[in-house]
């Protein structure tokens, strides 16, 4: 019996989950992590739903949200609007 591989997107199915998920990594994680942290919260919720709502194709949705890959902040921005997320800034306490 082979082991099934993870997939944190099998999880992601509330949106209290992905806000977690995503808050987590925008403060611990790296620019890089943010990226894949999204394309794994646009797998969870559909690609095909995500890129009809930033207007991107599916592929060029995979490829901006692949490990490694450095999409422009309007990407960004778009697919944040797309899961229903949002970009706030808070005082740090340090």
């Amino acid at each position: 019996m082979e082991p099934t591989k993870f997939e944190i997107s099998d999880y992601l199915d509330d949106p209290q989950v992905i806000a977690s998920y995503l808050n987590t990594v925008l403060e611990e994680g790296t620019s890089d992590e943010l990226i894949v942290a999204l394309g794994h919260i646009t797998k969870a919720i559909g690609m095909t739903k995500i890129a009809e709502k930033t207007g991107m194709s599916r592929p060029s949705l995979y490829k901006a949200l692949s490990e490694g890959a450095k999409p422009q902040f309007e990407t960004i921005h778009k697919v944040l609007k797309a899961i229903g997320g949002q970009i706030q800034v808070k005082v740090s306490e340090e």
